[in-house]
C-alpha cells in the first residue's frame, strides 16, 4: 500500500529564487489525491541522515507564496558532498519514512546525489521516485539552456557593474570586481549587460575559460587606462594560470582551502587585493580600487528576475509532474525554444550528475576580454522586465577666458 510521502530538500549555495522551486512542488503535491505528507528537509543531505524533518503538508498556501517571493534556502542548506556510504544512509533514511518520491533542489553534486540514490533505491527494489531539481547561479549544469538562480544573480551583477561604472567614470583610475565562478564565467560575463555607450566599463572581463596571464592582464589595463583615462574591470574568481593552478594562489602567500581541497575563492577579498597591488605596482596607477562581490550576488533582496521567479516555480511544478506521471527518475532541464520561451524535459540523471558547463567559445569575443553580441542575445531576456537605465549629460562646452591657450 502506498504511503503517499514526498520528501524535498535544498542544497548548495542558495539562490534568490531556490524557494519558488521549493513551494512550486509542495504545491504542486497537493495537488495529487494520493499525495499524503510533504516532508522538507532542513539543511539538505545533512538534514536527511540526520532525520531532521518538517511537515511542509501544515503550510499555508498564502504563506508558502510569502517564502516563494523570498530570497535564499528556506529550509537551510549544506555544503556536504555524499559519496556512496553518505547516499546509501540518506536511502535507509527515507525507506524507513516510508518516502515514495525524493526531490532534490541544488548543482551539480546535489544531481550526482540523487543519482547515486536512485541506484540505492533500484538495488534494494524499494520504489522510490528521485527528480534533481536545477539550481545555480554558475548556470554550469550541462543539458540545460540556463539554471534558475542565474539570471536574478546575473541582473545584480549587470547593475552592479553599471553603478561601478559611473562611480568610475567621476573618479577616474581603475576598478577590479571579482566576480563568483570557479570554473564557468557566464556570471561575470553578465558584467557586459551593465554597458550602455561605447566607452562604458566593463572595458576588460576576464574567465576561467580562458588563461590568464598576468603579464597580458596589466598590458591590457595600461592600454586601456591610456585610452579612456580610466579602467572598469570584471574578473572571474576561476581565472587561472596554463597549468590550471587559480591565480589567487599563485598571488598569495597564504592560501585558504575547503572541506573538498579547493582552494577557497568565495568569501574572500584576496584576489582583488592582489591584483590591484600588481596594477598599483607595475604600473603606477594611484587610484585603484577592487571589490569581491562574494555571497551578495547570491540572495539580493529586490534584485530579482521576474523570469528566473517564474521559471523556478515551474521547474518545481514540473518535478512533480514527472514523478507522478512519468516511470523514471530524472533531472529537470530548461530547454529554449524560439526567442524566448522555454519548455522542461526529464534528462537522465548520468547526463547531469557530477558534470560541468563552461561558456561556449561562440559567447567569448576573440580577444578573450569581452563577450560577443551571441552571449548578449543569449542573457538579455533572462534578465527580465524592468532593467535600469543610464544616462548622460550633453555638454556644451562654455569658451574659457583666463584658461585660452
Amino acid at each position: 500500500m502506498s504511503s503517499g510521502k514526498i520528501l524535498v530538500a535544498q542544497g548548495g549555495g542558495p539562490t534568490a529564487v531556490i524557494n519558488q522551486s521549493l513551494v512550486g512542488v509542495v504545491l504542486e503535491a497537493r495537488r495529487f489525491r494520493n499525495v499524503t505528507r510533504v516532508y522538507g528537509a532542513m539543511h539538505g543531505v545533512r538534514g536527511i541522515v540526520d532525520e531532521d524533518f518538517v511537515d511542509l503538508t501544515q503550510e499555508t498556501s498564502h504563506n508558502l507564496e510569502l517564502v516563494g517571493m523570498t530570497p535564499s534556502s528556506a529550509l537551510g542548506s549544506t555544503r556536504d558532498k555524499p559519496d556512496l556510504a553518505y547516499c546509501h544512509k540518506i536511502f535507509e533514511v527515507l525507506r524507513a519514512h516510508e518516502i515514495e518520491h525524493f526531490f532534490y533542489i541544488g548543482g551539480n553534486d546535489s544531481s550526482d546525489t540523487v543519482r547515486i540514490v536512485s541506484l540505492e533505491a533500484q538495488k534494494a527494489g524499494y520504489p522510490l521516485r528521485c527528480i534533481h531539481i536545477p539550481k545555480t547561479i554558475d548556470n554550469d549544469l550541462v543539458g540545460n539552456d540556463h539554471t534558475p538562480g542565474f539570471p536574478s544573480a546575473a541582473r545584480f551583477v549587470a547593475q552592479a557593474f553599471a553603478g561601478a561604472n559611473l562611480d568610475n567614470a567621476a573618479l577616474p583610475g581603475v576598478y577590479v570586481g571579482v566576480v563568483m565562478g570557479r570554473h564557468a564565467g557566464f556570471l561575470t560575463a553578465a558584467a557586459a549587460l551593465g554597458k550602455k555607450f561605447p566607452d562604458d566599463g566593463p572595458h576588460l572581463i576576464y574567465l576561467p575559460e580562458r588563461t590568464f596571464v598576468i603579464e597580458k592582464f596589466l598590458a591590457d589595463v595600461k592600454a586601456t587606462y591610456e585610452r579612456y583615462g580610466r579602467c572598469v574591470i570584471a574578473v572571474s574568481e576561476g581565472i587561472h594560470d596554463a597549468s590550471g593552478a587559480a591565480i589567487a594562489s599563485l598571488l598569495s602567500s597564504e592560501v585558504e582551502r575547503d572541506a573538498h581541497g579547493n582552494v577557497q575563492l568565495s568569501g574572500t577579498g584576496a584576489l582583488a587585493d592582489l591584483l590591484c597591488d600588481e596594477i598599483k605596482s607595475k604600473l603606477g596607477i594611484k587610484r585603484v580600487r577592487g571589490d569581491t562581490f562574494g555571497y551578495l550576488q547570491r540572495s539580493f533582496i529586490g534584485c530579482v528576475s521576474d523570469v528566473d521567479q517564474r521559471e523556478a516555480r515551474e521547474v518545481g511544478e514540473k518535478a512533480v509532474q514527472f514523478a507522478m506521471w512519468g516511470e523514471r527518475d530524472g533531472s529537470v532541464s530548461i530547454k529554449r525554444t524560439g526567442y524566448y520561451s522555454v519548455d522542461y524535459e526529464l534528462v537522465p540523471l548520468d547526463e547531469v550528475a557530477g558534470k560541468t558547463r563552461v561558456m561556449e567559445d561562440v559567447f567569448i569575443s576573440e580577444s578573450g576580454t569581452d563577450v560577443t553580441d551571441a552571449f548578449r542575445l543569449y542573457l538579455r531576456p533572462l534578465l527580465g522586465s524592468g532593467m535600469p537605465d543610464a544616462f548622460r549629460l550633453r555638454p556644451a562646452p562654455v569658451e574659457k577666458i583666463l584658461n585660452k591657450k
